[in-house]
């Protein structure tokens, strides 16, 4: 069964695997105000569903996303001033949901580009645990282009995987680098001829695993990453102690030493 949300973004799940697509291929899936709205609403979703182990999130037609549509943004003001605002106590607005609810979910996302990966489809790229792009793939901090910066968590994302002064470069003159160039500064995890595939062969490695650990890999390299050395241990000590000795571990265990009948993993905790 295949969900709308938007009437710009589908979702369908198929052997604990999530299929997140961009769905506005007329436009090359350029981000309005309904496409923000569309990919918010099937993230959120997907954080409460326990059962999906990996989500792939892909774009209809010759593009990932060619970036903001700037036109219709241009003609609707108000909703460009509504992406910017922060409701109550959140970390981020609207705009920068696309890209940071994907760091949330508390299993793999993998973004599989192709065509243009472009500004905003950048950041949202970008948001994803891994990368699997097309030889010809397209890539740009485009925001420069229109006098702006990157402000849908580029600023978090790109401390994370890139030089400072290459992605100063980038965001300061909207360069478009190929695949094989981000690849080499770390922008893209991998290259393919068919990275839908090779996605899929991905996802199908991490259910082997235990989703428990998944997650808290997850959490560990997100937490940790930038933090200081005192609070990398701590999370490993505190997500290490959450999963240790628990179902989930012990199948972990059965499973990679042979045991005969070894217990399938339950769901995450």
């Amino acid at each position: 069964m295949t969900e709308r949300f938007y009437d710009r973004v589908t979702l369908a799940i198929e052997n604990q695997v999530a299929y997140v697509t961009l769905s506005r291929p007329d436009k090359l899936n350029a981000l309005d105000f309904a496409m923000f709205q569309g990919i918010t609403a099937a993230a959120k979703k997907l954080k409460k569903n326990k059962h999906v182990r990996a989500v792939i999130l892909s774009g209809e037609g010759n593009a990932f996303c060619s970036g903001l549509d700037v036109k219709n943004m241009l003609k609707n003001p108000v909703a460009a001033i509504k992406l910017l605002i922060k409701p109550g106590r959140k970390a981020s607005n609207l705009a920068q949901d696309v890209s940071i609810l994907w760091r949330e979910l508390p299993v793999p996302v993998i973004a599989v580009t192709h065509g243009k990966c472009w500004g905003g489809g950048f950041q949202i790229a970008l948001g994803a645990d891994f990368r699997y792009s097309t030889p010809d793939c397209e890539f740009a901090i485009m925001e420069a282009k229109w006098g702006l910066i990157p402000d849908m968590g580029g600023s978090v994302t790109l401390r994370e995987l890139g030089r400072i002064d290459v992605v100063k470069e980038l965001a300061m003159t909207a360069r478009i680098i190929n695949a094989e160039e981000a690849h080499n500064l770390g922008l893209v995890t991998h290259i393919a001829e068919d990275p839908m595939t090779a996605a899929q062969s991905f996802a199908e490695e991490i259910i082997k695993r235990s989703p428990d650990a998944v997650a808290a890999c997850k959490t560990l390299f997100n937490q940790s990453w930038t933090s200081t050395l005192r609070q990398a241990l701590n999370w490993e000590t505190k997500l290490q102690r959450k999963i240790i000795g628990r179902f989930n571990q012990r199948t972990a265990v059965s499973r990679s030493s042979g045991v005969k009948d070894a217990p399938q993993y339950k769901v995450r905790s």
